[in-house]
């Protein structure tokens, strides 16, 4: 594997080959990132592109003393926000004031969900309660910092976030006493030797 700092130095001289090694070594990590925002594999991997195309085009700005990843990171986000708002799928809930608890999730529930599933449920989320989840529990922006990427007030980002909170732990739990139930496709149907 080649060393990240010269391939970096090769997309700044417009090297095909080193643009084809970042693109090869972060697909999966910018890949994780954009399915988080999207509906799905093919928005993700449009997301990812044109994500990919601003970091080639933009490489020059990159700050060598800083971490790629979280560099790229954040390029993935904001081309997943603009992706959202090109196609006038994001739109924000009431603005809040106070944030309220919504209890504790089942541990236990969440452990058997798959990294999958936990994505999958994700993606259900109405875009603009997915792009607010995603920006502070995955990315770690604050409520500030949210509201001034997506012009939104505070209490708007804190708003989506609780509601897209309550959706995923009413899923998890669905998910959990869906799964403790036997199979009940096989009821009457199973046969002795």
């Amino acid at each position: 594997m080649q060393d990240i700092s010269e391939i970096i130095e090769g997309c700044r001289q417009w090297s095909r080959s080193s643009q084809e090694a970042l693109y090869r070594q972060f697909f999966g990590y910018a890949m994780a990132i954009c399915l988080r925002y999207s509906n799905n594999k093919q928005e993700a991997i449009e997301i990812l592109n044109d994500g990919f195309l601003k970091i080639f085009n933009h490489i020059d700005s990159y700050d060598i003393s800083r971490p790629f990843k979280s560099w790229l990171s954040k390029i993935m986000a904001n081309t997943a926000i603009d992706h959202l708002r090109s196609r006038k799928k994001i739109s924000f809930s009431d603005d809040i004031t106070q944030a309220y608890d919504l209890g504790v999730t089942d541990d236990a529930a969440m452990d058997k969900l798959s990294y999958d599933e936990i994505l999958q449920l994700v993606q259900k989320l109405p875009p603009a309660y997915r792009t607010v989840f995603n920006l502070y529990v995955m990315e770690g922006f604050q409520h500030q910092e949210i509201a001034a990427m997506l012009g939104i007030s505070e209490g708007t980002s804190k708003s989506n976030l609780f509601k897209a909170k309550r959706i995923l732990k009413e899923k998890i739990e669905e998910q959990s006493s869906f799964n403790n139930y036997p199979d009940t496709g096989m009821i009457g149907a199973t046969m002795q030797k």
